[in-house]
């Protein structure tokens, strides 16, 4: 028999643990029910699954914000086409962002029912108020190694940012030191994926956990939530990237679309941007008549720093979390979360999973609990799928508007019908 992906233990985890958990809620024992289930097995294993999340969050985000900050050689190399390729994606992002945080807040996906005992076990006051100039002010850390044993995320984004332009500047000197962070960046990516294989055995503890507790009413807000960032997943793409190929580029968003699918398909498929990267860059070339010199910068590139879905899913979720626990989010926290979301989707790999623990960074820079993740893991690696060809669009719709600006643009090859790549 064939063996099954990860993507359908997850989902048949989802199914299972919410039957589960309806069943443990019609249960009249209480030592089963909460003593030995709620209290005992699925908290060790729900709780424990979400400790090795959050135990790779510091150092994933210190190591892969630095490599791909270094790695930002090639944009002296090329000048003018990597300057504008790094402020489309920066654009792009911060723009995602946006369009999340206003459909979250119409659609209201976390309003209506009270999940703050989830994983917990407890209520969970309210977010402390600080301002968004002392907010601001934790980016600069006065020890890193406070940063770093605090999670002080904003801090040790800051540090490594920093130090991944020294590492450039220096330039031959530091490249002992960019492949050791190149080596270290592989490292995390592979416990990530380690991690990730237990994903099947949380998702089932923490959705029955759920499931137990409110029963099938807990069905509303998680669909809310996935309505939302559907919703703005499709807003990004069919309204801001179709209207920027339309407009700036003159270019069919038809033909497009039609000539995109495969790569979607492909994406959806992996969930990984950077799995999609080899078949993008033949499509690049022969499907949308994209010169190597600027596809085999910007597409690469792409898959390191650009996460416009991964970003939109951050900001729904933001909203999400603190509409279920009760918390008043201000012009100064939506702030700070399009800051974290956009240097969070910089430092975010292009392999599934990496978003979510992402997620955490941007719920730590406005003190959101993080254990209102729980609720939103058993469907995340659906949405992943999805979010994963916004993700690759975005670096397609750069990729020929920046080849058309410098004319490295072949129209022809891009109006003509689709051919079969090898």
């Amino acid at each position: 028999m064939k063996k099954m992906t990860l993507t359908t233990k997850i989902l048949l985890s989802l199914i299972l643990g919410a039957l589960f958990g309806v069943l443990l809620s019609h249960l009249e024992s209480d030592f089963i029910k909460h003593t030995l289930m709620l209290d005992g097995v699925l908290k060790l294993i729900g709780t424990g699954f979400l400790n090795a999340i959050k135990l790779l969050v510091v150092p994933l985000i210190f190591v892969s914000i630095v490599y791909a900050t270094a790695s930002l050689d090639d944009i002296k190399k090329i000048g003018r086409i990597g300057s504008k390729t790094f402020l489309y994606y920066v654009a792009t992002t911060a723009i995602a962002i946006i369009v999340a945080l206003t459909v979250a807040n119409v659609i209201k996906p976390g309003i209506g029912i009270d999940l703050s005992m989830i994983t917990s076990g407890e209520g969970v006051s309210e977010v402390a108020s600080i301002s968004f100039i002392d907010t601001l002010l934790q980016i600069i850390p006065t020890n890193i190694f406070e940063a770093f044993s605090t999670n002080n995320v904003l801090g040790v984004l800051f540090f490594a940012v920093l130090m991944g332009l020294s590492i450039t500047l220096v330039g031959e000197k530091a490249q002992p030191v960019l492949v050791l962070f190149d080596g270290l960046n592989e490292v995390f990516l592979k416990l990530v994926t380690l991690i990730m294989q237990f994903a099947p055995f949380g998702v089932f503890a923490l959705v029955a956990n759920t499931f137990a507790t409110f029963g099938f009413s807990a069905m509303l807000p998680l669909f809310k939530y996935a309505l939302s960032i559907l919703v703005a997943l499709a807003i990004q793409f069919f309204i801001v990237y179709l209207s920027m190929l339309l407009f700036i580029g003159k270019l069919s968003p038809k033909i497009f679309v039609k000539k995109f699918t495969p790569i979607f398909n492909f994406c959806f498929s992996t969930a990984s941007s950077s799995a999609a990267l080899p078949l993008g860059l033949e499509s690049s070339d022969k499907q949308f008549g994209v010169s190597k010199k600027v596809s085999s910068f910007t597409l690469p590139l792409g898959a390191t720093i650009n996460m416009d879905g991964t970003a939109i899913m951050q900001g729904v979720a933001v909203v999400f979390i603190a509409q279920i626990y009760g918390i008043q989010l201000g012009l100064g926290e939506y702030m700070m979360v399009i800051l974290t979301a956009v240097l969070a989707s910089i430092g975010t790999a292009g392999v599934p999973g990496v978003g979510l623990v992402m997620l955490t960074m941007v719920l730590s820079a406005i003190n959101l609990p993080i254990e209102g993740i729980a609720l939103i893991m058993g469907i995340d690696r659906i949405l992943d799928m999805i979010r994963t060809g916004i993700n690759v669009a975005g670096d397609h719709v750069c990729t020929l508007l920046i080849a058309k600006q410098e004319n490295e643009f072949d129209e022809t090859v891009y109006n003509r019908p689709m051919v079969d790549l090898d």
